[in-house]
């Protein structure tokens, strides 16, 4: 019997067969739309800003304030959805996003009043985190751990798939023909689009579903999602590790315009167009990496291709560029591999619930702490030795720090009982396809 004979035979939806499990397929689309709004403006709010007249570091400074609370949202996020369930927090994520981007538009963007700007804006990041992850706790909820690897695959897959890179292709169609304010305007509609197909789409009751004695003592699940950290070091270490995976890519989203657009020549649009391309490759990569962790080990795809392939491909894409300047398509290519190496760090979602098993939703708050640290941390390093440093030093200080995400990947061994668990699950299928 071949597989296609199988799988009809077990009745399997084909999503279900790709890693997205048929229930939550509403909420990977709104995902997708929700997170293309979220980046519109990632690509070109550090030119819009300096525009303004004001230095670089205010730019800096606003990536900055918006990182600590995003970081801060990312860490609530499990322990909120253990709480109220994951539904009623992404609710409130939607909303947070939609009010403060209309308070950064109308009173600080359209008045060229940076101080409004600022304080919205980093408001504004208490909201994607609490809808994005807390879909990302669904999932974890929802999803077998055999396929667990997949699921949040395809949640990366939507996650990067929009911001920054449809985002930014969006913005640099967008900007040409409407300009720039408008363009703004438009992620405000994508998101919220977004958001009510995911919340309104998805009807998986485990949505709404606390975690068992949550109601009960609600601060007690609230401190299990800091007391993990050094109950359990391997899940501090995991949340390090992706706090350094994206802490470039937020680093350069202040630097790299500039660097492209004055010293490489590029127009705006064409530095637009490869971040764009380059999270394509990442887009792609986080897929094909959470399907091959599956097969190939987690510990693997992450400290190799992640951490050992990020560490070279950092200073690749700042020195190839400027040896073949006003090239678009050698950036491009170095700019894929620099995107196909980050997505390599995907694994680390479906890694981060087998460390503890018993605490699935603590262990993706760490994990949210670290994806959203580096919306701070990454800035953060600009803002404190460009100066001192220059970009070439900020670079190498990047590269040094993958080839230490690296090295704690070795020490995150799962869990005996997921070792168990996986075991289990592959003889099974063992003996069905045998069967």
């Amino acid at each position: 019997m071949n597989s296609a004979m199988r799988n009809a035979a077990s009745g399997e939806h084909w999503l279900d067969r790709i890693g997205i499990p048929k229930h939550l397929a509403f909420g990977f689309l709104g995902l997708l739309l929700f997170m293309i709004g979220d980046g519109v403006e990632a690509g070109y709010l550090t030119p819009f800003i300096t525009s303004m007249h004001l230095p670089l570091s205010s730019a800096a400074l606003m990536f900055t304030m918006y990182g600590v609370t995003v970081c801060i949202s990312s860490w609530l996020s499990g322990a909120l959805s253990d709480i109220f369930g994951p539904k009623r927090v992404m609710w409130v994520g939607l909303a947070i996003w939609a009010f403060f981007e209309v308070i950064f538009l109308v009173f600080g963007a359209a008045k060229g009043n940076y101080e409004v700007m600022l304080i919205a804006y980093t408001l504004r990041g208490f909201g994607y985190p609490l809808f994005a992850f807390g879909f990302l706790v669904w999932i974890a909820a929802a999803t077998p751990s055999s396929r667990l690897g997949s699921a949040v695959g395809w949640f990366w897959f939507a996650f990067a798939g929009g911001l920054p890179t449809l985002g930014s292709l969006f913005a640099s169609i967008t900007i040409p023909l409407i300009g720039q304010m408008a363009t703004f305007w438009c992620s405000l509609g994508l998101v919220v689009t977004g958001g009510l197909i995911t919340l309104i789409g998805t009807r998986d009751h485990r949505g709404l579903q606390r975690a068992e004695g949550a109601s009960e003592n609600p601060l007690k699940v609230a401190f299990g999602s800091i007391s993990i950290m050094w109950q359990e070091p391997r899940v501090a270490m995991g949340g390090i590790v992706r706090m350094i995976n994206t802490s470039s890519e937020y680093a350069f989203l202040v630097i790299m315009p500039g660097f492209f657009t004055q010293v490489i020549g590029f127009s705006l649009t064409e530095w637009l167009q490869l971040l764009s391309v380059m999270f394509i490759s990442n887009t792609i990569c986080s897929l094909l990496a959470g399907i091959g962790a599956d097969r190939y080990g987690y510990r693997r795809v992450i400290g190799f291709l992640g951490g050992i392939g990020s560490a070279i491909s950092v200073p690749l894409f700042f020195y190839m560029p400027q040896f073949f300047k006003d090239n678009f398509a050698v950036a491009a290519v170095f700019g894929i591999f620099y995107g196909l190496t980050l997505g390599s760090f995907t694994p680390m979602s479906a890694l981060m619930p087998l460390l503890t098993p018993r605490r699935k939703a603590a262990a993706l708050s760490i994990l949210g702490l670290g994806a959203g640290a580096s919306t701070w941390f990454g800035p953060g390093i600009v803002s404190i030795f460009e100066g001192s440093v220059g970009i070439k030093g900020v670079i190498w200080i990047f590269s040094g720090l993958y080839v230490v995400s690296a090295i704690l990947t070795r020490f995150l061994v799962m869990a005996p009982e997921s070792e168990r668990k996986a075991a289990e699950v592959e003889s099974q299928s063992g003996a069905v396809l045998a069967h």
